[in-house]
């Protein structure tokens, strides 16, 4: 039996292309004790670096992507999971120094798996994805340092993308209000009817400023763009707030100083999603189960077929991606 998968071959130059070709199970990775019929995978940034060879993610080839999938068990070797499961795999370098989910079956060790909330179906998981789980984690963080609702406006950049779409959305729900960066001014009534209370111009936060302070405006930030604006929004927070950061679109040099956090008490939270300890994926899925109104996830979401990727990876590199891309290896 042979099934389809996006490959991505190296030649001498150091070129790297990729085509959907044949495989079979024999292909697949040895190590792994789980043997799962992927249903969808998803468009992260991170898979944009790992197609076009940025970064060298990506060391050994031929290579299939895609850092997240949600599918069935067809075989198991470990008693947590049984033929006909539904599991959700995220996070643990899956897609980058393990063969991804851009295919229609995939092999992986039973730890790095999750059951899929019963809320969910699998396509909506991959609406979600390593994106969206990013964005509920980081918004767990800054409720745990203490933001709530009434302690004011939250900031969340790159706000039309992935991440940035789930988190509007999600703060939302729960009753904040949210100021959304974005650099793309036609996506203002799309971020609008996410939830975003107002809509605040890329260039008003990523400009340099000398000031290593400004007025302190916003109760918590989720900041997925790094650089020049991971440095001004420090300066502009308000006192004992925090930061939940986890992109470097725009740079990884953070160019700041102490003050803001020897004078306001800022706390700038680095949020990781792909170590992630077992416990904690089971409670952010919960979450998104509970904060991500399913109606939302449906209006960021698109589809996408294995032929489309190599296009995408380009566009989400160049920030123009709206929201959520589903992948379906079947299509």
């Amino acid at each position: 039996m042979t099934y389809r998968a996006l490959i991505f071959n190296k030649n001498d130059a150091g070129e790297i292309s990729g085509s959907v070709q044949s495989i079979s199970d024999s292909d697949l990775p040895q190590g792994g004790d789980v043997l799962v019929a992927v249903d969808y995978s998803s468009l992260n940034y991170k898979d944009g670096l790992c197609m076009t060879g940025i970064g060298n993610l990506v060391r050994d080839f031929p290579h299939i992507p895609g850092i997240d999938m949600a599918g069935t068990v067809l075989e198991s070797g470990d008693d947590r999971y049984s033929p006909g499961d539904k599991v959700i795999l995220t996070g643990w370098r899956y897609g980058e120094i393990w063969w991804g989910g851009y295919a229609e079956r995939t092999r992986v060790k039973a730890d790095w798996l999750v059951p899929l909330p019963e809320q969910l179906t699998t396509r909506q998981a991959m609406a979600v994805g390593t994106a969206g789980l990013t964005a509920i984690l980081a918004i767990m963080a800054l409720e745990d340092h203490g933001l709530t609702p009434e302690k004011g406006e939250v900031l969340v950049t790159g706000a039309a993308g992935g991440v940035g779409s789930v988190a509007v959305a999600a703060l939302a729900r729960r009753g904040y209000q949210v100021a959304a960066v974005t650099g793309r001014q036609e996506m203002a009534e799309y971020l609008t009817e996410l939830g975003a209370s107002r809509i605040i111009p890329r260039d008003d936060i990523a400009a340099p400023t000398n000031r290593p302070m400004e007025s302190a405006t916003w109760a918590g930030c989720i900041e997925s763009v790094g650089g020049t604006t991971l440095s001004r929004v420090l300066g502009q927070m308000q006192y004992g707030a925090s930061v939940a950061a986890f992109g470097n679109a725009s740079g990884i040099k953070l160019e700041t100083t102490v003050l803001p956090f020897i004078l306001r008490g800022v706390n700038l939270l680095g949020i990781d999603s792909v170590m992630q300890p077992y416990e904690n994926r089971i409670k952010a899925w919960q979450n998104t189960t509970d904060w991500l109104p399913i109606d939302k996830l449906e209006s960021m979401t698109v589809e996408a077929k294995l032929e489309d990727m190599v296009d995408y990876a380009q566009a989400i590199l160049k920030g123009q991606v709206k929201g959520r891309v589903v992948v379906s290896p079947h299509a």
